[in-house]
């Protein structure tokens, strides 16, 4: 494909990040703009996108949609093309001369700027709750707009506060500025001149015709859900409009009055001929640790939504966890406390289980992996690999403590990563990158316990022969992949562990506390955790029930479901089924894998040590029902990126969604059958618009269904605040406390109207079951729901008849204080703001008073400046434009000022105390670097590549200065330059 365009073209920037998304090779030919290259055009159009011999398309919208279908990458929807649609004819009449004035002229009219910030408002709007425009996946409608409004955001004189204005389109905007197709793109487009590389071509192209369609009218089809059958704005009469087919079936529905009936839960469940047999795992947390609520959204709780939905479904499932118990992270636990590992297992899986208790998950069964059967399972899987040629033996060199006279065991290990630099990786997996790594490659490794460096020494050990069971997974996971339902992330991951081929992996570990491996020569060492750990799913349901082997030995009538946070996918896509295929006995192995992304607290990450976050046993400390920690979690659940807790928007959720929106329907719709109706519920006479509405949540109820079965668990919840907001607006419509005060006929549309909304809440009641389960059951007391509500079919249901006594209306839920919300975030907040208060001296010119150093902190931070200086170098090697780079220096410079606190330096960043060892070191890095700084002056480097050095050179200096007990600020070069003489 050849792409033909003037320079800085705007919409040429839609077409580059397309290409650079799916990795399509363009032909660039670049002209000016008053250049003929298409002889069918009675006018020049720019860019044009030469597809093959006789093909060619004039609109950039197009071409991007193109490249991404043709790439497989295309999100087909008709809310796809109806962004394009309006972009073109709504978007950019407006946005046009506003450029052309902004960027092209240096000046905009008030006119214009209100003009555009009613644009942004509307799609500001369609982004509430949505993390993409369309869907979870990147889509044209995503390129084409942000292309569009680029310029337009970085022009700080008219829009600047667009980013706090509009805080949906902020979010979204600022996520995608991160990928690296729109970082490529953009630079390919301006050649990294920034935006000022669009003048030119802003001010020789005709402003768009204006639209014919007003925003107004396309509002609720551009954010409503489901494909319309036309492409025509909605009718200003009808706003949502339902099918005569959706509205027949509805009603046909309602009227039916019946449901399946729930099926009890009798233990031991076992799988059932004929029946959809689930498996449901939560990944085993480590038994030496206090979950937060990371680790809470990761695993256990997201597979007990999808275990509730499933119960609700009435399918045969069953849910099982524990705690992983093995391995050097009990051992070192161990150590800390002065307990044994025994000792740390009985006192952690303990808390462990109070912690899932309070969080209403429901388990059917939670164990543990220091237990006979997983000992003589382990080993008899062991045995089957080992007669079978998969276990291979080779030499293997360790790190070992001379002080604590042993080998050290990967967790015995710390260092800094050998692919990303990160200083605090460990000796198995860093948790920056991501990557696994042998604890022999990191470098400056420590001992963890006593802190000295250790020594390589060889050991014997034995390997699972991943290379030779690779073919075997292969094929496999093809299957699974094809039928089963894999997160992108978990397929992603997965992938890229089959394509660079798999290496063989160690199973055995120089340690006391495991399971210990039966191999004559080997019978001093145990079992590798994470060959062993998965090993675990098997024996706590051996501890279950004794016919565990219908469920582990039965892949023909089972379906196998996996959760569990990112970085345990390998270890569960690759290594488990490559044993459990090499064992060949006929294991149940995993069809299904669910993978969260990570979340964060607040603006870092959780950290026990540091105090920073809100942990399982916090949680209770707050007064805060679980529910309600349960609904939060799953809303910003991460499910196709890192999300973030951050508490004002836990208040503002609450207070939102679930007391205005949620309580709010459900208690006025029951107050009204109690206080006019005697609690009774009424004859139900529908009316067109009543019937209008059963098909409008029939609709919001299939997509429900459709979510949770494809474990869309987050989307799920918009679904079930769709229907609560449709109930609402049904109320307000018909005004039931103006209609119960008319005439007969008026009392008797109340009493439909107040009835109706009754059914609608005693739905809620069991769609929020796997969300929030005590509301759930509060709901169904309030409205005294048959048992026979308990089965989510895709039908709406009228579940109270008239006649129907409900129970006593309670307020579900309580606003929540932002005041009392403050107080837990400090007080979750870790160390970090009294180093910050440490840092406020006074203005006077003496020496600044003495700051109390941070050594913890101070290490994150060291860690966090490090990140953002590779960031910071990135978008200089890259080009990006100057605005892009001053905010990531500001970032890395505040950053650097909060380490200085943590390091114990005053306001001036100065420490009282000499430190000779750094000052010898440092001497020897600053004489090292002038002499690069040197280097690059004598070759006449480009000016930013000197800047760059110099400025490293200037930090160094400070740092010395620091180390030598002396004022930074005196530094030769650090502060400002002396005018010349007239």
């Amino acid at each position: 494909m050849k792409l033909i365009s003037d320079a800085g073209n705007i919409h040429t920037l839609k077409i580059a990040i397309a290409s650079e998304l799916t990795g399509t090779h363009l032909q660039y030919e670049e002209v000016k703009h008053d250049e003929k290259v298409a002889g069918a055009l009675t006018q020049n159009k720019l860019p044009i996108l030469e597809v093959d011999t006789g093909l060619t398309l004039f609109s950039a919208n197009a071409a991007c949609r193109y490249i991404l279908c043709k790439a497989g990458q295309d999100v087909d929807s008709l809310m796809v093309d109806q962004w394009l649609e309006w972009e073109a004819a709504e978007l950019q009449p407006v946005l046009w001369p506003y450029l052309v004035s902004s960027v092209g002229q240096g000046k905009v009219e008030s006119k214009q700027v209100q003009a555009v910030k009613g644009l942004l408002a509307h799609l500001d709007d369609a982004l509430h709750l949505k993390e993409l425009i369309v869907r979870d996946q990147i889509s044209a409608a995503d390129i084409v707009l942000w292309s569009a409004l680029f310029p337009a955001f970085f022009d700080i004189a008219a829009l600047q506060d667009w980013s706090s204005q509009y805080l949906n389109i902020s979010r979204w905007f600022n996520k995608l500025s991160q990928h690296p197709a729109f970082q490529k793109g953009f630079t390919m487009v301006t050649s990294g001149k920034g935006v000022s590389a669009f003048k030119a071509s802003l001010l020789a192209q005709p402003v768009p015709l204006p639209a014919i369609w007003d925003t107004k009218k396309l509002k609720m089809t551009l954010t409503g859900s489901g494909d319309k059958e036309k492409t025509e704005p909605p009718s200003e009469e009808k706003s949502v409009s339902v099918t005569a087919e959706e509205t027949k079936a509805a009603v046909a529905a309602w009227k039916q009055m019946t449901t399946p009936t729930p099926v009890q839960r009798t233990h031991p469940i076992l799988p059932q001929e004929g029946k959809r047999n689930i498996l449901i795992t939560s990944a085993l947390p480590y038994v030496n640790n206090v979950p937060h609520l990371g680790n809470i959204i990761g695993c256990v709780l997201s597979a007990d939504v999808y275990a509730r939905f499933c119960r609700l479904r009435n399918y045969n499932i069953l849910y099982i966890s524990g705690t992983d118990e093995y391995g050097t992270a009990t051992e070192t636990k161990a150590l800390e406390e002065g307990l044994t590992p025994q000792q740390i297992c009985d006192k952690y899986n303990k808390l462990h289980s109070e912690i899932y208790e309070w969080f209403n998950i429901d388990f059917d069964y939670f164990g543990r992996t220091s237990t006979t059967q997983q000992t003589e399972i382990s080993q008899d899987i062991f045995w089957k690999l080992y007669e079978k040629g998969f276990v291979i033996t080779d030499t293997v060199e360790q790190l070992h403590c001379a002080k604590c006279d042993r080998f050290l065991a990967d967790r015995f290990v710390e260092g800094t990563c050998p692919l990303c630099a990160y200083e605090d990786a460990r000796g198995d997996q860093c948790d920056k990158c991501g990557k696994l790594i042998n604890a022999t490659e990191l470098k400056n490794p420590k001992c963890k316990v006593c802190k000295t460096t250790p020594e390589i020494k060889t050991s014997e050990h034995l390997f699972l022969d991943l290379p030779k069971l690779e073919p075997t997974l292969s094929s496999y996971l093809d299957k699974q992949f094809e039928d089963g339902i894999w997160t992108q992330n978990a397929k992603v991951i997965t992938k890229s562990w089959i394509r660079d081929g798999l290496k063989p992996r160690c199973i055995t570990r120089d340690l006391k506390w495991g399971t210990p491996v039966p191999l004559e020569g080997f019978t001093d060492k145990v079992f590798y955790v994470w060959f062993d750990a998965p090993i675990g799913y098997i024996s706590i349901m051996a501890n279950y029930t004794d016919k565990w082997k219908q469920w582990w030995k039965n892949p023909q009538q089972v379906q196998l479901y996996n959760f569990m946070a990112k970085d345990n996918v390998p270890f569960h896509s690759v290594i488990f089924p490559c044993t459990l295929l090499g064992a060949d006995d006929n294991f149940t192995i995993v069809n299904h894998l669910s993978a969260c992304e990570y979340l964060n607290y607040e603006d870092g990450k959780f950290s026990k040590s540091r105090g920073i976050g809100v942990f399982g046993n916090n949680a209770q400390e707050t007064g805060v029902p679980a529910d309600i920690w349960r609904f939060y979690l799953l809303f910003i659940r991460p499910e196709s990126q890192d999300s973030t807790f951050a508490w004002e928007d836990f208040v503002l959720k609450n207070n939102s969604e679930l007391l205005n929106n949620l309580g709010n329907f459900i208690n006025r719709a029951l107050m009204f059958v109690a206080n006019s109706f005697g609690g009774q519920v009424q004859e139900i006479t529908l009316t067109s618009e009543d019937e209008e509405l059963l098909a409008l949540i029939t609709r919001d109820l299939k997509a429900y269904v459709d979510c949770l079965e494809k474990i869309k668990l987050r989307e799920g919840i918009t679904h079930i605040l769709n229907i609560s907001r449709l109930g609402n607006q049904y109320m307000q419509a018909n005004k039931p406390w103006e209609l119960v005060k008319g005439d007969a006929a008026q009392k008797s549309r109340a009493g439909t109207v107040v009835s109706l909304s009754a059914n609608i809440a005693c739905l809620l009641s069991v769609l929020l079951q796997p969300y929030m389960p005590q509301v759930s059951a509060t709901i169904q007391m309030q409205v005294n729901a048959p048992k026979e509500c308990n089965v989510i079919t895709e039908k709406f249901v009228c579940l109270l008849k008239p006649g129907h006594k409900i129970g006593t209306p309670q307020p579900l839920f309580k606003k929540m204080d932002p005041k009392e919300a403050e107080a837990h975030k400090k007080k979750f907040a870790g160390q970090g703001d009294d180093s910050k208060k440490a840092t406020s001296g006074g203005k006077g010119k003496g020496p600044a008073a003495a700051v109390a150093a941070n050594p913890a902190e101070a290490e994150r931070l060291t860690a966090e400046v490090a990140k953002q200086g590779d960031a910071v170098r990135q978008l200089k090697a890259s080009k990006a434009d100057k605005t892009t780079i001053d905010a990531a220096v500001a970032v890395l410079l505040d950053l650097k000022k909060q380490l200085s606190a943590a390091q114990g330096q005053n306001s001036h960043g100065h420490s009282n105390t000499a430190d000779p060892a750094a000052a010898e070191r440092l001497t020897a890095e600053v004489t090292k670097q002038g002499d690069v700084v040197r280097q690059l002056k004598a070759s006449k480097a480009d000016k930013s590549s000197i800047d760059e050095a110099v400025a490293v050179l200037l930090d160094l200096k400070k740092q010395l200065a620091l180390a030598q007990g002396q004022n930074p600020t005196d530094v030769q070069g650090s502060g400002k330059k002396k005018g010349k003489k007239k």
